[in-house]
């Protein structure tokens, strides 16, 4: 198993953060691994996500990873900052060389059969699929899936608590991507109950 597969199998949601308060990063890291969700997409959407990632990262059991990442300047800032894995929102040759130079483990952006092609002449095989809901849905996923039937997905974009089953239940999607658990001004407590609602999902573990 690739180091980015053991990732995705790790929990079946990851939770997608976009942090303002880099003082909240440890509390919400905390919440979300007690309550079953490991692995933590920092977005680097907000000024403080590097910050977000050095304090997430103290945090016992947690796999801290940086999202967002769209060159190679900022893989190497989110690196630098402790990231043990990296996301993009697509997939460009120069960002999917530099990242498989540095031998972090990758989930690129893919929301198209060329896109998926080019990760693969790469020699990916685990994608990202977004925006998922908008590229299409989950009947998107799966006529992709039949001609790339090695890769495996990450669905991220528009996935709710009530939809990720669906996406669970394609045997190509190790996990989903979520924004719904950590919303802006969400207590610790709430964070942790909605954690661990995600990581009862179930999905392709092991």
């Amino acid at each position: 198993m690739t180091p980015i597969e053991k990732i995705m199998r790790t929990a079946p949601v990851i939770p997608v953060l976009v942090i303002e308060d880099a003082g909240e990063a440890r509390e919400i890291a905390d919440a979300l691994v007690e309550g079953g969700l490991k692995v933590l997409e920092v977005t680097l959407r907000t000024a403080n996500a590097l910050d977000v990632i050095r304090r997430m990262n103290l945090v016992r059991g947690a796999i801290v990873g940086a999202g967002t990442v769209t060159n190679k300047e900022q893989l190497d800032s989110a690196l630098s900052a402790g990231a043990e894995f990296i996301v993009s929102p697509g997939l460009t040759e120069p960002l999917g060389q530099a990242a498989i130079k540095a031998g972090v483990p990758f989930l690129p952006g893919t929301a198209t059969a060329g896109d998926i092609m080019r990760g693969m002449d790469l020699g990916l095989e685990h994608f990202k699929f977004f925006p998922a809901m908008a590229a299409g849905g989950l009947p998107a996923l799966k006529a992709l899936a039949g001609p790339f039937f090695r890769a495996k997905f990450c669905p991220t974009g528009g996935i709710t608590a009530a939809t990720a089953p669906d996406w669970l239940a394609h045997p190509q999607v190790l996990c989903v991507g979520g924004s719904w658990i950590v919303k802006p001004g969400a207590s610790p407590e709430q964070i942790h109950a909605l954690a661990v609602e995600a990581a009862a999902l179930g999905g392709a573990q092991g």
